[in-house]
Protein backbone atom coordinates (compact mmCIF):
# COMPACT_ATOMS: atom_id res chain seq x y z
CA UNK A 1 0.00 0.00 0.00
CA UNK A 2 1.61 3.85 -0.71
CA UNK A 3 2.62 5.75 2.34
CA UNK A 4 -0.52 6.99 4.50
CA UNK A 5 -0.90 9.93 7.03
CA UNK A 6 -1.31 8.97 10.44
CA UNK A 7 -5.24 9.58 10.06
CA UNK A 8 -5.26 7.43 6.93
CA UNK A 9 -3.48 4.49 8.94
CA UNK A 10 -5.48 4.99 11.72
CA UNK A 11 -8.77 4.61 9.46
CA UNK A 12 -7.23 1.34 7.47
CA UNK A 13 -6.68 -0.29 10.93
CA UNK A 14 -10.36 0.69 11.76
CA UNK A 15 -11.78 -0.65 8.42
CA UNK A 16 -9.59 -3.99 8.58
CA UNK A 17 -10.83 -4.35 12.37
CA UNK A 18 -14.32 -4.15 10.90
CA UNK A 19 -13.70 -6.95 8.64
CA UNK A 20 -11.77 -9.37 11.19
CA UNK A 21 -14.62 -8.36 13.44
CA UNK A 22 -17.29 -9.50 11.27
CA UNK A 23 -19.05 -11.69 13.84
CA UNK A 24 -19.08 -9.07 16.44
CA UNK A 25 -20.80 -6.96 13.97
CA UNK A 26 -23.80 -9.65 13.18
CA UNK A 27 -24.20 -9.71 17.11
CA UNK A 28 -24.73 -6.33 17.13
CA UNK A 29 -27.18 -6.45 14.09
CA UNK A 30 -29.69 -8.68 15.82
CA UNK A 31 -29.06 -6.60 18.99
CA UNK A 32 -30.39 -3.85 16.79
CA UNK A 33 -33.13 -5.79 14.90
CA UNK A 34 -34.87 -7.20 18.80
CA UNK A 35 -34.42 -3.41 19.72
CA UNK A 36 -36.18 -2.11 16.88
CA UNK A 37 -39.12 -4.55 17.02
CA UNK A 38 -39.70 -3.74 20.87
CA UNK A 39 -39.75 -0.46 19.86
CA UNK A 40 -42.00 -1.04 17.02
CA UNK A 41 -44.79 -3.74 18.10
CA UNK A 42 -44.92 -2.94 22.12
CA UNK A 43 -46.42 0.47 21.74
CA UNK A 44 -48.59 -0.58 19.32
CA UNK A 45 -50.41 -2.78 20.98
CA UNK A 46 -50.78 -0.68 24.25
CA UNK A 47 -53.62 1.97 24.53
CA UNK A 48 -53.64 5.40 23.47
CA UNK A 49 -51.74 7.80 25.60
CA UNK A 50 -53.92 10.39 27.43
CA UNK A 51 -53.41 14.45 27.01
CA UNK A 52 -51.71 14.20 30.90
CA UNK A 53 -49.34 11.38 29.98
CA UNK A 54 -45.19 12.20 29.71
CA UNK A 55 -42.51 10.50 28.48
CA UNK A 56 -41.45 9.39 32.04
CA UNK A 57 -44.16 7.55 32.43
CA UNK A 58 -45.32 6.49 29.36
CA UNK A 59 -43.92 3.93 27.47
CA UNK A 60 -45.76 4.42 24.10
CA UNK A 61 -44.56 8.33 24.39
CA UNK A 62 -41.12 7.01 25.19
CA UNK A 63 -40.98 5.08 22.17
CA UNK A 64 -41.69 7.89 20.10
CA UNK A 65 -39.42 10.06 21.19
CA UNK A 66 -36.60 7.07 20.77
CA UNK A 67 -38.28 6.26 17.13
CA UNK A 68 -38.48 9.82 16.22
CA UNK A 69 -36.97 12.11 17.87
CA UNK A 70 -33.84 10.76 18.39
CA UNK A 71 -33.24 7.73 15.73
CA UNK A 72 -34.13 8.66 12.78
CA UNK A 73 -32.87 12.56 12.51
CA UNK A 74 -29.28 10.96 14.18
CA UNK A 75 -29.33 8.35 11.10
CA UNK A 76 -29.60 11.10 8.53
CA UNK A 77 -26.78 12.44 10.93
CA UNK A 78 -24.52 9.79 10.10
CA UNK A 79 -24.84 9.41 6.34
CA UNK A 80 -23.33 12.95 6.28
CA UNK A 81 -20.27 12.32 8.71
CA UNK A 82 -20.04 8.28 8.55
CA UNK A 83 -21.42 7.58 4.65
CA UNK A 84 -23.88 5.04 4.63
CA UNK A 85 -22.33 2.99 7.86
CA UNK A 86 -25.66 2.62 9.46
CA UNK A 87 -26.90 0.47 6.14
CA UNK A 88 -23.94 -1.79 6.71
CA UNK A 89 -23.62 -2.12 10.09
CA UNK A 90 -26.70 -1.54 12.13
CA UNK A 91 -30.09 -1.05 9.73
CA UNK A 92 -32.72 -4.05 10.96
CA UNK A 93 -34.38 -4.46 7.39
CA UNK A 94 -31.17 -4.79 5.93
CA UNK A 95 -29.75 -7.38 8.34
CA UNK A 96 -33.31 -9.13 8.35
CA UNK A 97 -33.14 -9.49 4.22
CA UNK A 98 -29.63 -10.33 4.02
CA UNK A 99 -30.91 -13.33 6.41
CA UNK A 100 -33.45 -14.11 4.86
CA UNK A 101 -31.70 -14.41 1.30
CA UNK A 102 -29.46 -17.34 2.51
CA UNK A 103 -32.65 -19.59 3.09
CA UNK A 104 -34.94 -18.58 0.22
CA UNK A 105 -35.03 -19.14 -3.10
CA UNK A 106 -32.12 -17.35 -4.66
CA UNK A 107 -33.47 -16.46 -7.74
CA UNK A 108 -31.66 -13.51 -10.27
CA UNK A 109 -33.11 -10.32 -10.13
CA UNK A 110 -35.25 -9.19 -12.83
CA UNK A 111 -34.97 -6.73 -15.13
CA UNK A 112 -37.86 -4.73 -13.89
CA UNK A 113 -36.62 -4.65 -10.07
CA UNK A 114 -33.19 -3.03 -11.44
CA UNK A 115 -35.22 0.01 -12.10
CA UNK A 116 -33.72 3.00 -11.02
CA UNK A 117 -36.96 5.10 -10.11
CA UNK A 118 -38.07 2.26 -7.42
CA UNK A 119 -35.87 4.45 -4.49
CA UNK A 120 -37.94 8.01 -5.47
CA UNK A 121 -41.27 6.01 -6.02
CA UNK A 122 -41.20 4.51 -3.31
CA UNK A 123 -39.82 7.53 -0.70
CA UNK A 124 -42.64 9.48 -2.05
CA UNK A 125 -45.22 7.14 -1.77
CA UNK A 126 -44.39 6.63 1.65
CA UNK A 127 -43.57 10.00 2.48
CA UNK A 128 -47.32 10.72 1.70
CA UNK A 129 -49.11 7.58 2.67
CA UNK A 130 -47.14 8.58 6.31
CA UNK A 131 -48.82 12.04 6.50
CA UNK A 132 -52.34 10.83 5.92
CA UNK A 133 -52.09 8.42 8.43
CA UNK A 134 -50.17 10.37 11.20
CA UNK A 135 -47.16 8.30 11.69
CA UNK A 136 -44.66 10.45 13.57
CA UNK A 137 -47.47 10.75 15.80
CA UNK A 138 -49.20 7.26 16.46
CA UNK A 139 -48.13 3.95 16.66
CA UNK A 140 -50.13 1.51 14.89
CA UNK A 141 -49.23 4.18 11.79
CA UNK A 142 -45.57 3.54 12.57
CA UNK A 143 -45.73 0.03 12.59
CA UNK A 144 -47.77 -0.16 9.44
CA UNK A 145 -45.16 2.02 7.26
CA UNK A 146 -42.46 0.51 9.45
CA UNK A 147 -43.51 -2.95 9.66
CA UNK A 148 -44.88 -3.18 6.44
CA UNK A 149 -41.56 -2.17 4.87
CA UNK A 150 -39.83 -4.83 6.93
CA UNK A 151 -41.76 -7.59 6.12
CA UNK A 152 -41.27 -6.71 2.39
CA UNK A 153 -37.49 -6.61 3.06
CA UNK A 154 -37.86 -10.10 4.27
CA UNK A 155 -39.83 -11.10 0.93
CA UNK A 156 -37.75 -9.70 -0.89
CA UNK A 157 -34.81 -11.63 0.41
CA UNK A 158 -36.85 -15.23 0.75
CA UNK A 159 -37.17 -14.46 -2.88
CA UNK A 160 -33.61 -12.83 -5.13
CA UNK A 161 -30.03 -13.60 -4.87
CA UNK A 162 -28.62 -16.05 -1.41
CA UNK A 163 -26.91 -14.04 1.12
CA UNK A 164 -27.93 -10.41 -0.67
CA UNK A 165 -29.26 -7.47 0.22
CA UNK A 166 -31.27 -6.81 -3.12
CA UNK A 167 -33.98 -4.95 -1.19
CA UNK A 168 -31.21 -2.30 0.28
CA UNK A 169 -29.98 -2.30 -3.72
CA UNK A 170 -33.20 -1.39 -5.58
CA UNK A 171 -36.09 -0.78 -3.62
CA UNK A 172 -35.99 0.25 0.34
CA UNK A 173 -37.64 3.86 0.18
CA UNK A 174 -35.10 5.59 1.47
CA UNK A 175 -31.62 4.39 -0.20
CA UNK A 176 -31.94 6.62 -2.35
CA UNK A 177 -31.65 9.40 0.38
CA UNK A 178 -29.09 7.48 2.33
CA UNK A 179 -26.80 7.16 -1.57
CA UNK A 180 -27.27 11.12 -1.27
CA UNK A 181 -26.40 12.33 2.13
CA UNK A 182 -23.39 10.02 1.80
CA UNK A 183 -21.90 11.24 -0.79
CA UNK A 184 -20.99 13.82 1.60
CA UNK A 185 -19.22 11.87 4.06
CA UNK A 186 -15.37 12.93 4.73
CA UNK A 187 -14.25 9.20 4.63
CA UNK A 188 -15.21 6.60 2.56
CA UNK A 189 -13.91 3.02 1.38
CA UNK A 190 -11.33 3.62 -1.57
CA UNK A 191 -10.61 1.22 -4.34
CA UNK A 192 -6.89 1.46 -6.14
CA UNK A 193 -8.36 -0.29 -9.47
CA UNK A 194 -4.98 -0.78 -10.85
CA UNK A 195 -4.11 -2.36 -7.69
CA UNK A 196 -6.62 -4.71 -7.51
CA UNK A 197 -5.67 -5.70 -11.22
CA UNK A 198 -1.95 -6.47 -9.96
CA UNK A 199 -3.44 -9.05 -8.16
CA UNK A 200 -0.76 -8.74 -5.57
CA UNK A 201 -0.36 -11.54 -3.28
CA UNK A 202 -1.50 -12.77 -0.03
CA UNK A 203 -5.03 -12.81 -0.83
CA UNK A 204 -7.78 -12.79 1.37
CA UNK A 205 -10.51 -14.72 0.95
CA UNK A 206 -13.56 -12.86 -1.93
CA UNK A 207 -16.05 -10.61 0.10
CA UNK A 208 -19.84 -11.45 0.16
CA UNK A 209 -21.09 -7.97 -0.71
CA UNK A 210 -24.41 -7.59 0.32
CA UNK A 211 -25.58 -4.33 -2.05
CA UNK A 212 -24.39 -6.62 -5.11
CA UNK A 213 -21.22 -3.78 -6.01
CA UNK A 214 -18.82 -4.07 -8.25
CA UNK A 215 -16.26 -3.50 -5.65
CA UNK A 216 -13.02 -3.24 -7.77
CA UNK A 217 -14.83 -0.15 -9.69
CA UNK A 218 -16.34 1.69 -6.72
CA UNK A 219 -15.63 5.07 -6.98
CA UNK A 220 -17.61 6.69 -3.96
CA UNK A 221 -19.76 6.03 -0.76
CA UNK A 222 -22.95 7.05 -2.72
CA UNK A 223 -23.88 3.19 -2.90
CA UNK A 224 -21.31 1.70 -0.72
CA UNK A 225 -22.83 0.42 2.81
CA UNK A 226 -19.48 0.70 4.72
CA UNK A 227 -19.64 -2.73 6.30
CA UNK A 228 -15.96 -3.38 6.69
CA UNK A 229 -16.10 -6.90 4.40
CA UNK A 230 -13.97 -5.92 1.34
CA UNK A 231 -11.65 -3.50 3.45
CA UNK A 232 -7.89 -5.08 2.74
CA UNK A 233 -8.99 -6.84 -0.27
CA UNK A 234 -6.19 -7.23 -2.53
CA UNK A 235 -4.50 -4.64 -0.64
CA UNK A 236 -6.28 -2.09 -2.80
CA UNK A 237 -9.42 -1.12 -0.33
CA UNK A 238 -8.78 1.20 1.93
CA UNK A 239 -11.23 3.05 4.40
CA UNK A 240 -9.47 6.41 4.30
CA UNK A 241 -10.25 10.43 4.89
CA UNK A 242 -11.28 13.03 2.25
CA UNK A 243 -13.02 16.04 1.57
CA UNK A 244 -16.64 16.18 1.90
CA UNK A 245 -17.09 18.07 -1.38
CA UNK A 246 -15.21 15.64 -3.35
CA UNK A 247 -17.35 13.58 -4.95
CA UNK A 248 -20.22 15.93 -5.23
CA UNK A 249 -17.66 17.95 -7.28
CA UNK A 250 -16.34 15.02 -9.38
CA UNK A 251 -19.70 13.79 -10.36
CA UNK A 252 -20.87 13.87 -14.36
CA UNK A 253 -23.54 13.45 -16.06
CA UNK A 254 -21.85 10.08 -16.96
CA UNK A 255 -21.51 8.32 -13.91
CA UNK A 256 -25.12 10.11 -12.22
CA UNK A 257 -28.05 8.25 -12.39
CA UNK A 258 -31.40 11.09 -13.40
CA UNK A 259 -33.24 9.72 -10.53
CA UNK A 260 -30.83 10.82 -7.94
CA UNK A 261 -31.26 14.32 -9.43
CA UNK A 262 -34.93 13.83 -8.91
CA UNK A 263 -35.56 12.33 -5.89
CA UNK A 264 -33.16 15.21 -4.24
CA UNK A 265 -35.39 17.97 -6.29
CA UNK A 266 -38.56 16.53 -6.20
CA UNK A 267 -38.90 14.39 -3.02
CA UNK A 268 -36.10 15.04 -0.50
CA UNK A 269 -36.75 19.23 -1.41
CA UNK A 270 -40.02 19.97 -2.48
CA UNK A 271 -42.38 16.62 -1.39
CA UNK A 272 -40.48 16.66 2.52
CA UNK A 273 -40.81 20.76 2.71
CA UNK A 274 -44.70 20.25 2.11
CA UNK A 275 -44.75 16.83 4.33
CA UNK A 276 -43.29 19.08 6.98
CA UNK A 277 -44.95 22.27 6.82
CA UNK A 278 -48.90 21.45 5.91
CA UNK A 279 -49.97 21.15 9.97
CA UNK A 280 -48.80 25.36 10.26
CA UNK A 281 -49.37 26.12 6.61
CA UNK A 282 -51.98 29.20 5.69
CA UNK A 283 -51.97 28.26 2.38
CA UNK A 284 -52.94 25.07 3.32
CA UNK A 285 -56.18 26.04 5.48
CA UNK A 286 -56.74 28.11 2.36
CA UNK A 287 -57.22 25.23 0.17
CA UNK A 288 -59.09 23.47 2.42
CA UNK A 289 -61.47 26.03 2.88
CA UNK A 290 -61.73 26.73 -0.79
CA UNK A 291 -62.49 23.28 -1.54
CA UNK A 292 -65.08 22.90 1.39
CA UNK A 293 -66.71 25.83 0.44
CA UNK A 294 -67.38 24.29 -3.18
CA UNK A 295 -68.63 21.01 -1.65
CA UNK A 296 -70.91 22.74 0.33
CA UNK A 297 -72.28 24.81 -2.68
CA UNK A 298 -72.75 21.33 -4.29
CA UNK A 299 -74.14 19.17 -1.73
CA UNK A 300 -71.09 16.87 -1.21
CA UNK A 301 -71.68 16.43 2.20
CA UNK A 302 -70.14 13.04 2.14
CA UNK A 303 -66.42 14.51 2.14
CA UNK A 304 -66.48 16.33 5.18
CA UNK A 305 -67.05 12.88 7.14
CA UNK A 306 -64.09 11.82 8.95
CA UNK A 307 -65.40 7.86 8.93
CA UNK A 308 -62.25 6.12 7.10
CA UNK A 309 -60.26 3.82 8.69
CA UNK A 310 -57.23 4.60 10.59
CA UNK A 311 -54.63 2.90 8.31
CA UNK A 312 -56.12 5.19 5.55
CA UNK A 313 -56.63 8.07 6.96
CA UNK A 314 -56.05 9.57 10.76
CA UNK A 315 -58.95 8.23 12.80
CA UNK A 316 -58.43 8.56 16.42
CA UNK A 317 -61.92 10.03 18.00
CA UNK A 318 -61.06 9.05 21.15
CA UNK A 319 -58.24 11.65 20.87
CA UNK A 320 -60.26 14.27 18.94
CA UNK A 321 -58.50 13.94 15.88
CA UNK A 322 -59.87 12.55 12.94
CA UNK A 323 -59.05 13.52 9.66
CA UNK A 324 -62.01 13.56 6.95
CA UNK A 325 -61.95 12.67 3.21
CA UNK A 326 -61.64 16.56 2.66
CA UNK A 327 -58.39 16.77 4.58
CA UNK A 328 -57.39 13.78 2.75
CA UNK A 329 -57.60 15.21 -0.38
CA UNK A 330 -56.15 18.55 0.59
CA UNK A 331 -52.82 16.92 2.23
CA UNK A 332 -52.90 15.08 -1.35
CA UNK A 333 -53.23 18.42 -3.22
CA UNK A 334 -50.78 20.20 -0.62
CA UNK A 335 -48.02 17.98 -0.93
CA UNK A 336 -48.04 17.23 -4.58
CA UNK A 337 -48.17 20.97 -5.62
CA UNK A 338 -45.23 22.00 -2.65
CA UNK A 339 -42.95 18.83 -4.91
CA UNK A 340 -44.29 19.55 -8.37
CA UNK A 341 -43.93 23.94 -8.19
CA UNK A 342 -41.07 23.77 -5.79
CA UNK A 343 -38.80 20.74 -7.76
CA UNK A 344 -40.35 22.55 -11.06
CA UNK A 345 -38.53 25.96 -10.05
CA UNK A 346 -35.64 24.37 -9.29
CA UNK A 347 -35.23 22.16 -12.28
CA UNK A 348 -35.62 25.68 -14.05
CA UNK A 349 -32.74 27.46 -12.35
CA UNK A 350 -30.37 24.62 -12.44
CA UNK A 351 -31.19 24.19 -16.67
CA UNK A 352 -30.48 28.01 -17.49
CA UNK A 353 -27.17 27.39 -15.32
CA UNK A 354 -25.89 24.99 -16.90
CA UNK A 355 -27.44 26.46 -20.64
CA UNK A 356 -25.17 29.65 -19.45
CA UNK A 357 -21.86 27.06 -18.51
CA UNK A 358 -22.80 26.04 -22.11
CA UNK A 359 -23.17 22.47 -21.29
CA UNK A 360 -26.72 21.39 -20.88
CA UNK A 361 -25.88 18.05 -19.15
CA UNK A 362 -24.28 19.92 -16.18
CA UNK A 363 -27.64 20.18 -14.94
CA UNK A 364 -27.39 16.77 -13.57
CA UNK A 365 -24.21 17.05 -11.62
CA UNK A 366 -25.42 20.94 -10.55
CA UNK A 367 -28.41 19.57 -9.12
CA UNK A 368 -26.34 17.51 -6.07
CA UNK A 369 -24.93 20.50 -4.91
CA UNK A 370 -28.26 21.40 -3.32
CA UNK A 371 -27.55 17.79 -1.52
CA UNK A 372 -26.21 19.71 1.95
CA UNK A 373 -29.67 22.34 2.11
CA UNK A 374 -31.95 19.13 0.98
CA UNK A 375 -30.02 16.78 4.13
CA UNK A 376 -30.69 19.45 6.10
CA UNK A 377 -33.99 20.32 5.62
CA UNK A 378 -34.88 16.45 6.58
CA UNK A 379 -32.64 16.79 9.57
CA UNK A 380 -34.82 20.28 10.54
CA UNK A 381 -38.46 18.66 9.48
CA UNK A 382 -37.65 15.21 11.92
CA UNK A 383 -35.73 17.12 14.34
CA UNK A 384 -38.99 19.32 14.83
CA UNK A 385 -40.80 15.87 16.19
CA UNK A 386 -37.89 15.92 18.81
CA UNK A 387 -38.25 19.63 20.10
CA UNK A 388 -42.08 19.53 19.79
CA UNK A 389 -42.22 16.55 22.22
CA UNK A 390 -39.24 18.19 24.88
CA UNK A 391 -41.76 20.71 24.87
CA UNK A 392 -44.88 18.79 25.94
CA UNK A 393 -42.25 17.89 29.07
CA UNK A 394 -41.96 21.62 30.01
CA UNK A 395 -38.74 22.25 28.27
CA UNK A 396 -38.14 25.92 26.66
CA UNK A 397 -35.44 25.04 24.76
CA UNK A 398 -35.15 28.42 24.18
CA UNK A 399 -31.73 27.60 22.18
CA UNK A 400 -33.54 25.73 19.33
CA UNK A 401 -34.47 28.55 16.84
CA UNK A 402 -31.41 30.31 16.75
CA UNK A 403 -29.60 26.55 16.36
CA UNK A 404 -31.81 26.43 13.32
CA UNK A 405 -30.94 29.36 11.73
CA UNK A 406 -27.39 28.23 11.81
CA UNK A 407 -28.14 24.79 10.35
CA UNK A 408 -29.92 26.34 7.54
CA UNK A 409 -27.59 29.15 7.12
CA UNK A 410 -24.67 27.15 6.85
CA UNK A 411 -26.21 24.45 5.04
CA UNK A 412 -27.29 27.25 2.41
CA UNK A 413 -23.83 28.37 2.41
CA UNK A 414 -22.59 25.16 1.73
CA UNK A 415 -25.01 24.27 -1.38
CA UNK A 416 -23.79 27.66 -2.33
CA UNK A 417 -20.24 27.14 -2.28
CA UNK A 418 -20.20 23.41 -3.94
CA UNK A 419 -22.18 24.89 -7.05
CA UNK A 420 -20.01 27.59 -7.55
CA UNK A 421 -17.45 25.45 -7.67
CA UNK A 422 -18.87 23.81 -10.11
CA UNK A 423 -19.52 26.35 -12.18
CA UNK A 424 -15.95 27.22 -11.48
CA UNK A 425 -14.39 24.49 -13.67
CA UNK A 426 -16.67 26.04 -16.49
CA UNK A 427 -14.50 27.81 -19.28
CA UNK A 428 -16.78 30.55 -19.59
CA UNK A 429 -17.19 34.62 -19.39
CA UNK A 430 -17.33 36.58 -16.33
CA UNK A 431 -20.75 37.48 -17.21
CA UNK A 432 -21.80 33.65 -17.55
CA UNK A 433 -20.59 32.83 -14.74
CA UNK A 434 -22.38 35.78 -12.66
CA UNK A 435 -25.13 35.04 -14.17
CA UNK A 436 -24.91 31.73 -13.22
CA UNK A 437 -24.39 32.59 -9.71
CA UNK A 438 -27.56 34.32 -9.50
CA UNK A 439 -29.72 31.05 -10.41
CA UNK A 440 -27.94 28.99 -7.83
CA UNK A 441 -28.54 31.81 -5.15
CA UNK A 442 -31.95 31.92 -5.87
CA UNK A 443 -32.20 28.44 -6.21
CA UNK A 444 -30.67 28.43 -2.63
CA UNK A 445 -32.76 31.16 -1.36
CA UNK A 446 -36.14 29.52 -2.05
CA UNK A 447 -35.30 26.98 -0.49
CA UNK A 448 -34.13 28.41 2.42
CA UNK A 449 -37.53 31.11 1.85
CA UNK A 450 -39.37 28.14 2.47
CA UNK A 451 -37.94 26.75 6.04
CA UNK A 452 -37.78 30.06 7.23
CA UNK A 453 -41.41 30.36 6.43
CA UNK A 454 -42.14 26.95 8.78
CA UNK A 455 -40.12 28.18 11.52
CA UNK A 456 -40.25 31.95 11.43
CA UNK A 457 -42.75 33.44 9.14
CA UNK A 458 -45.74 31.16 9.85
CA UNK A 459 -44.61 30.97 13.62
Amino acid sequence: MPDLSWGNRWLQRVGDGMRRHARLIRAVQWVVVVFYALLLVIPALLPLPDSQARMLDNLTLFAQFLFWGLWWPFVLLSMVLFGRLWCGVLCPEGSLSEWASQYGKGLGVPRWLRWGGWPTLAFCLTTLYGQLISVYDYAQAALLILGGSTVAAVGVGLLFARGKRVWCRYLCPVSGVFALLARLAPVHFQVDEQRWMENAAPRLPPPNCAPLLDIRRLRGASDCHACGRCSGQRGAVQLIARSSNQEILHATAQTLSRWESRLLLFGVIGLAMGAFQWTVSPWFIALKQTLAQWLVEHDQFWALQDDAPWWLLTHYPQLNDSFSWLDGFSIVVYLSLSSLLLGTALLILLRVTARLAKDPALYWPMALTLTPLGGAGLFLGLSATTVKLLRYEGLLLEWVQPARACLLMAAMGWSLLLGCKRLNRESIGLARHLSGGVCLLLANGMIGLGWWLQFWGWA
